[in-house]
């Protein structure tokens, strides 16, 4: 039973689900929006959406625990151009649109995940 069992495994043991969503999140960062499975888009919002607030933080504090947590120029980009953008913003910050079309190999349901 999975009772009060948070989170998605995708199959991976701890260290690697921890890689594979910070390289996600980096990703996302980025491009500022892709395309991936309706799973991996729910379980990266809540992280890039917390991310999004250590950097409106705009003291030292935040931009190390971005550092942290996400490849450097992922960091510094939330840092310097998208945490002011949501500045006068009290949260929600992704969107996640769900796509029509399933994948094609396994018919995973995809969606688009990207900034407001």
């Amino acid at each position: 039973m999975r009772h009060l069992a948070k989170g998605r495994k995708f199959g991976l043991t701890k260290g690697k689900r921890k890689a594979f969503l910070k390289t996600l999140a980096g990703n996302f960062i980025k491009k500022e929006r892709i395309v991936t499975t309706e799973a991996r888009a729910k379980e990266i919002r809540p992280l890039v959406e917390r991310f999004v607030s250590y950097g409106k933080r705009r003291n030292l504090q935040g931009l190390r625990l971005l550092l942290q947590k996400l490849p450097k120029e992922a960091a510094y980009k939330v840092y310097y151009e998208i945490a002011p953008r949501y500045e006068g913003r009290r949260g929600g910050y992704v969107r996640i649109v769900k796509r029509a079309a399933a994948r094609r190999g396994d018919g995973a349901k995809m969606a688009t995940i990207e900034f407001v």
